[in-house]
């Protein structure tokens, strides 16, 4: 009860239907205690959390970073609470500039955090999956925005198990009811397809972009 009522007072006001977003959020915090998905920073403008997942694949990044298969690593989650709602006439340069920022100050905390956390001292890959339109043009758009903070798209052609294509269809599901009590303006017909575009980021591109150049990490040649 407790974590309804102090989700139903946070966006009594603040969303298209505060109802529906007051039992998603309470949701979305069962789900992030279930897997182990933290806040690592209190800033304000930080747009993301993070979890520990291991890694399905084996591959290595520009710089030379390998992330075997099994490999313990970052993988960021949006914070939705924390993502400004996109105007009902579309995204504008104001916005995409806030969201700009945004991604560079939680990327500055991510480095930050990291390094205060001696007990991930062996991860050296930040990744995220970010859902996307399923046409080519939306995820090369995704891939050039993430670019610019150093992430490398790592597209998988394989086909993914049944299990985890329910699993995705179920985030798609959640995706659009999030957006719908939100920012309803903003939710477009397409949401249920969307597909998943895997962005790589090494902690070392990490740490001198955002952090401290001097930082070692694991993954290195």
């Amino acid at each position: 009860m407790a974590v309804w009522d102090s989700a139903r007072q946070s966006v009594e006001t603040r969303y298209s239907h505060p109802w529906l977003a007051g039992i998603i959020f309470a949701l979305d915090i069962r789900l992030r205690r279930h897997q182990a998905i933290v806040e690592y920073s209190s800033h304000p403008s930080c747009i993301f959390r993070l979890g520990i997942a291991r890694s399905r694949r084996t591959l290595t990044l520009r710089d030379g970073t390998h992330l075997k298969a099994g490999q313990r690593m970052v993988q960021l989650h949006f914070w939705n609470e924390h993502i400004p709602p996109v105007p009902q006439k579309g995204a504008t340069f104001s916005w995409a500039r806030r969201m700009q920022k945004n991604i560079s100050t939680s990327l500055r905390e991510l480095a930050r955090y990291l390094q205060s956390r001696p007990d991930l001292h062996d991860i050296c890959v930040v990744c995220g999956d970010v859902p996307s339109a399923a046409t080519k043009a939306q995820c090369q758009q995704i891939e050039y925005i993430m670019g610019y903070y150093g992430f490398e798209t790592v597209m998988e052609y394989e086909r993914l198990p049944l299990r985890e294509r329910i699993h995705r269809l179920g985030e798609n599901i959640l995706i659009s009811l999030t957006i719908f009590a939100q920012n309803a303006p903003a939710l477009r017909p397409d949401t249920l397809m969307r597909v998943r575009v895997p962005i790589y980021l090494s902690r070392r591109e990490l740490a001198q972009k955002f952090g401290n150049v001097n930082e070692v990490t694991a993954g290195e040649v």
